[in-house]
């Protein structure tokens, strides 16, 4: 008797192998929150998704709402252009691919070889890496040790997207296997070198 409402502004429109993260677990959303993927930010836009129910709902009660730039012409096309061009180039395909074959099961081994790492989730091309100093315990690495990790990545190249002591691993969807396999080599290097430093 609740609605349920999914978040996809980030993992939604190809980022975890399908359109919508929800589909990954059998169930239908009420009502699904949508924006940047849907046309890779190139101009901003945002939307709802409903479902019937609650558009019905409309047609008898007025939905006082409305932005200076809803509809706006220019968002509309970057969205029909963009949902068009992951169609015939098979993005999502590809966020799929990767996510199951080179990232999913490298991250999976560099989880299995490296004590610092005590967990490594996702889905596609939406991923985390957890690091801990004690594997046993999770203890979460500290703030000083992430930000020697973030420096080291940055001094192989990889510009990092760290929070906490996570490292997010999100490639763009169109990521290559050889781009993947280069990413995950810089992270084998730097886990290794920081596990015998900091993983107790």
């Amino acid at each position: 008797g609740i609605l349920l409402i999914f978040d996809e502004v980030m993992a939604g429109f190809g980022r975890t192998g399908r359109w919508f993260a929800f589909e990954h677990y059998g169930v239908s959303p009420d009502l699904i929150v949508f924006a940047k993927g849907v046309n890779s930010g190139y101009v901003p836009a945002g939307g709802v998704v409903i479902s019937d129910a609650i558009s019905r709902h409309f047609d008898e009660h007025m939905f006082f709402g409305g932005l200076t730039y809803s509809g706006h012409p220019l968002a509309m096309a970057s969205i029909v252009a963009t949902l068009d061009a992951m169609h015939e180039e098979g993005v999502v395909e590809n966020a799929a691919s990767i996510g199951q074959g080179t990232l999913g099961q490298g991250l999976a081994r560099l989880a299995r070889e490296h004590a610092i790492v005590g967990e490594t989730r996702g889905l596609g091309v939406f991923h985390a890496l957890e690091l801990v100093s004690d594997r046993e315990h999770r203890t979460p690495l500290s703030a000083s040790a992430m930000g020697e990790i973030k420096h080291a990545l940055l001094a192989e190249g990889m510009l990092p997207f760290v929070a906490e002591n996570r490292i997010h691993v999100v490639p763009p969807c169109i990521v290559s296997e050889a781009e993947s396999q280069r990413g995950l080599a810089i992270l084998d290097k730097v886990l290794g070198e920081m596990s015998a430093k900091h993983a107790t």
